[in-house]
């Protein structure tokens, strides 16, 4: 595993308990950054779209680490595997909230002590899906195309401050969340891989976490592919 320089940084990642976002976390700790995880499974209990819980998490994370140099929006949730005139209301609802209003709210409280700090890297997980969407998966689509467009306003907006926002757009990984989908949807998105293979949540990590770096100086509200050729713009 290749290291990059994080010592003395800081970072904040969302759903950091399992999956990519354990890949993550592990990536950076290795690199020498102190990291905090956001995660409704976590020791400290942090719910993503709820604003009072961000608030508290905040409060406590900066007790903790005293600044935060790097956030990444990672929590979300695949939803349910059907057509969109079937499609729960709550469900919809849900995924949007995880999925899309959680890094609003997440990025609404720190972007502030970045800009203050004139140093700050955002790194959104969104998808392939929300570039290309996936049948009888609307709400997932709908919550990281919006994730996308989030990515690049932001980014703009904060584009001379020091502080830089870009996603990735990964293809399905062998995670957990599989499990919230259906055997043929999942098989489905593996056949729309010209690799042949899901991704892997080290991969993700790799790129998520160069992202977050001093490295990665003039890329801001950009979207970073990494779908083993699934994308085709």
């Amino acid at each position: 595993m290749n290291q990059l320089d994080f010592k003395g940084r800081t970072a904040v990642v969302t759903g950091g308990a399992t999956g990519i976002g354990a890949a993550i976390v592990k990536r950076l700790e290795v690199s020498g950054a102190k990291v905090v995880v956001w995660d409704l499974a976590g020791p400290d209990r942090v719910d993503v779209a709820d604003e009072a819980s961000i608030g508290a998490a905040l409060k406590r994370t900066l007790a903790s680490l005293g600044k935060i140099d790097v956030l990444v929006n990672n929590a979300g949730i695949a939803g349910p595997s059907m057509p969109v005139v079937d499609y729960p209301v709550a469900d919809w609802r849900k995924v949007i909230d995880i999925d899309l209003n959680g890094p609003f709210l997440c990025s609404r409280v720190v972007v502030p002590h970045m800009v203050k700090q004139k140093y700050g890297r955002i790194v959104n997980i969104a998808s392939v899906a929300g570039k290309e969407g996936n049948p009888n998966a609307a709400a997932y689509a709908a919550a990281k195309g919006g994730l996308i467009a989030f990515t690049k306003a932001l980014g703009k907006e904060l584009a001379q401050s020091g502080v830089l926002v870009n996603c990735v757009t990964p293809a399905a990984a062998q995670t957990a969340i599989l499990d919230q989908v259906t055997k043929e949807f999942a098989q489905y998105m593996l056949s729309k891989i010209p690799m042949g293979r899901f991704v892997r949540v080290e991969e993700i990590a790799a790129l998520v976490c160069w992202l977050a770096s001093e490295d990665c100086s003039f890329s801001t509200a950009g979207v970073f592919d990494i779908s083993g050729g699934r994308a085709t713009y």
